[in-house]
């Protein structure tokens, strides 16, 4: 793996061993051992951070939810249901190499997110690459915005 810079998140353990395909980290939600690429370590760093800063259920987040696009099946890095299991936030999670100061970059991963949303309906819609988060709001007209303390997508960010 390339150098490893410091995530914008608190710290947190990982429980990892060395594989067949190199470094593998323990995922405690779905109890098994995942190759610890840039973007798992991401996702791995939000899920610790919803469940211990945001107060998140664990049994409430669904890694890798299926959402079918177009009759296509992709899937959402992150979501968290409510009580009912209907979406709440969906989080797409990206590499730190990703570039998410870089305004058409921003407006690629956004988009994306934006597509899975429009299937699953979340009320919130995090973007992360682990040095910046951008977090959305999706209004009952479906506009998005982005909520308090978080960067829009001016221009002047490019």
């Amino acid at each position: 793996m390339a150098e490893r810079r410091e995530l914008n998140f608190p710290k947190i353990k990982l429980r990892a061993r060395q594989g067949l395909s190199g470094i593998e980290v323990w995922d405690e939600l779905r109890r098994m051992w995942l190759v610890l690429t840039p973007e798992e370590r991401v996702r791995r760093h939000l899920v610790a951070f919803l469940v211990a800063q945001c107060g998140a259920c664990a049994h409430r987040i669904v890694q890798e939810y299926p959402v079918p696009v177009n009759g296509q099946p992709q899937r959402a890095d992150v979501v968290v249901v409510d009580g009912g299991g209907r979406p709440l936030l969906l989080a797409e999670c990206k590499a730190p190499e990703i570039n998410l100061c870089n305004e058409a970059v921003v407006r690629q991963v956004v988009a994306q997110a934006v597509r899975y949303n429009s299937v699953l309906g979340a009320r919130y819609v995090v973007v992360t690459n682990g040095l910046r988060h951008l977090c959305y709001e999706c209004a009952p007209d479906g506009r998005y915005s982005p909520l308090s303390g978080f960067p829009s997508l001016s221009p002047e960010e490019a």
